[in-house]
């Protein structure tokens, strides 16, 4: 059993292997101590008559000036998890729940919030048992934290809230008590502030944005793929990639673009074939400059996912060494919700422009059949999956205008300027999907475009992702309900057959 084990730093890269080899976690001797060494530092300071510290022994938001009796301090820290878990909507995906497990355990790490070690230990278990809680995608502003979804996280640890289980080959919602009781954990008891630890922090924007911006990375890689298949299959020119035109404009992204675009064509025999046109449309011709721009977004997204995976997100934050207590923002989401907007945007154009060469290829030009189909007319054929990717692009757009520019006042006036990076996260979350849907579109199209260049053919790369693809899903020489093709197109992207 493969183990990583939490100490001061963690990367995208080590996350996608966390997740994809199903490793377990483990606390380093480090953490340990920086997480005990910080909670006996707390209590101490506790200990003495008439210290008043925000979250830890007075009420929360506006309710700040109000003083909580020692004997009531695990039933404050009860309560706040109780009274927040008000999320609602559909439910978050396992996938980023697991994640959040793996980004609050991580943030609690470094020893600044002031929880037992038992609590992190309960997520760590939770972690590697796969004991997902069930949490709602809506009810974060994305400024005090996370608060609702993080509650919803943070319940079972209380043996509170539901997580999912498995019932044959489907997911229910059962009591977390039940889970628990058979995995022979005990729920644990809250001591002064891990409440407010546990429920203050970007856990949940976090989550839902290294996902994207995993995802991201991967569909670039599958755009170029698709790209260069739709270029053979619309016999359009390789000269708009030739490596002296993007030395010239050297953005990195350009340069990685059109260096891809070279190596999957090479030895291809119909890019070599001449070419009556002059120039190619855009969408073929500025793959590089289109495709170049949103790599270079999502580098700068996964530099600030990273900062962030990195970082202690709740308040008030403890420093033992300063002997200092200090209330801040550190859990407000800006940082997260412009990178977040941004990112959706570069995802959206991936889409876009992709939907355009699907556009082209069934426009009857370059001696290929309209709609590709052997006999038009009789067949629709590839006609109406372009309506299917243009629905989405246009749904993309919708979705791509921005959260980050907008606020709400909440708890009486304490709370003025927020974030809206939770539903900067979720609506990025639906983009990258929907990208997903257009590119499979275009391998549909791409695909059928290529029989038609018979006896020609691509190149080896091109060819070999080809007979792959022929295994899901047949030429189409006669209409039939695509949208089987459609899904099982997905379902190839979704096999990494292409990154």
């Amino acid at each position: 059993m493969h183990h990583y084990q939490i100490t001061q730093q963690l990367s995208l890269s080590e996350v996608q292997s966390i997740l994809s080899e199903n490793k377990k976690l483990v606390l380093s001797a480090e953490a340990k101590q920086r997480i005990q060494k910080c909670r006996v530092y707390l209590d101490e300071k506790m200990s003495k008559q008439d210290a008043v510290f925000y979250g830890i022994n007075t009420g929360f938001g506006s309710l700040c000036n109000t003083q909580i009796s020692a004997d009531e301090l695990t039933q404050l820290q009860q309560n706040l998890l109780l009274s927040h878990a008000c999320g609602t909507g559909d439910f978050v995906p396992r996938e980023v729940v697991k994640l959040m497990l793996l980004l609050k355990i991580q943030s609690l790490s470094y020893g600044n919030s002031g929880v037992q070690l038992a609590t992190v230990e309960q997520l760590v278990a939770f972690f590697n048992a796969d004991i997902l809680p069930v949490i709602y995608e809506q009810g974060s502003l994305g400024a005090s934290g996370d608060l609702a979804p993080l509650a919803h996280l943070s319940l079972p640890l209380l043996g509170l809230g539901q997580v999912w289980q498995k019932n044959g080959e489907h997911w229910e919602a059962v009591p977390s008590l039940e889970v628990l009781q058979q995995q022979g954990i005990k729920p644990i008891q809250l001591q002064s502030k891990e409440g407010l630890a546990l429920i203050n922090g970007t856990q949940f924007m976090l989550a839902y944005g290294v996902w994207n911006v995993l995802k991201a990375q991967q569909l670039y890689k599958q755009a170029n793929v698709i790209a260069a298949m739709a270029i053979d299959a619309f016999d359009a020119k390789l000269e708009p990639f030739s490596p002296q035109l993007h030395e010239i404009r050297p953005h990195k992204g350009q340069i990685e673009t059109a260096s891809q675009i070279r190596a999957l064509l090479k030895g291809s025999e119909i890019a070599r074939q001449p070419k009556k046109q002059v120039q190619d449309p855009y969408a073929f011709r500025c793959i590089p400059q289109v495709h170049g721009a949103s790599y270079d977004t999502f580098q700068y997204v996964a530099s600030v996912m990273e900062t962030e995976m990195n970082s202690v997100t709740d308040n008030p934050n403890i420093f033992v060494t300063d002997d200092l207590i200090l209330s801040g923002g550190n859990f407000h989401g800006q940082p997260l919700a412009l990178a977040l907007d941004f990112l959706a945007i570069a995802l959206a154009e991936l889409g876009s422009i992709s939907e355009r060469r699907t556009f082209q290829l069934i426009s009857g030009q370059r001696n290929l059949p309209a709609f590709l189909t052997p006999n038009p007319g009789l067949n629709s054929g590839m006609m109406i999956p372009q309506y299917t990717a243009a629905s989405i692009v246009s749904q993309n757009k919708q979705l791509c205008s921005p959260a980050s520019v907008d606020s709400i006042v909440s708890s009486n006036g304490q709370e003025d300027h927020v974030s809206m990076g939770a539903n900067a996260a979720t609506k990025c979350y639906r983009v990258a999907n929907n990208v997903e849907r257009i590119l499979a579109i275009e391998l549909l199209n791409a695909t059928q475009a290529l029989e038609f260049r018979k006896p020609l053919t691509s190149s080896a790369k091109i060819e070999q992702v080809l007979a792959a693809y022929r295994k899901q899903v047949s030429y189409n020489d006669a209409d039939r309900a695509l949208y089987v093709d459609i899904e099982s197109s997905i379902s190839f992207l979704r096999s990494q057959s292409l990154a």
